[in-house]
């Protein structure tokens, strides 16, 4: 997660009024590539989330998109006519024109267990 993914994170959760506790980041199928990156706002985190946190902000994953997202980078961007979390994932092996879906192949498990064990 970079500092400014943090940073937009951080201001999500602080909109909320403490009801929150991060934000959940997730895949589903949808869109002309195949799959689609979710985002939630989490108030109560899921049993069996991974949770990555970086500069006072928490990103949880769910559990059913850990194949699909170890490794990825989550970055926050603002641009004249867009504004949104960015993501740069190695399991990703196309996407759509516009980029809103993509095709991801799920990431070794063993470098899924291997991950959770360095953390």
């Amino acid at each position: 997660m970079s500092d400014a993914a943090a940073e937009r994170v951080r201001a999500i959760v602080d909109a909320r009024g403490g009801e929150a506790e991060g934000i959940r980041v997730g895949v589903k199928k949808g869109g002309c590539a195949g799959m689609e990156y979710t985002i939630d706002l989490v108030t109560e985190p899921k049993p069996g989330e991974d949770v990555v946190e970086h500069a006072g902000a928490r990103v949880f994953v769910a559990p059913e998109a850990v194949l699909f997202l170890l490794g990825t980078r989550m970055d926050y961007e603002e641009t004249t006519l867009r504004s949104g979390f960015t993501f740069v994932n190695p399991n990703q092996t196309s996407a759509c024109g516009c980029g809103e879906s993509i095709e991801l192949k799920p990431a070794d498990s063993a470098k899924v267990a291997a991950a959770r064990s360095a953390a």
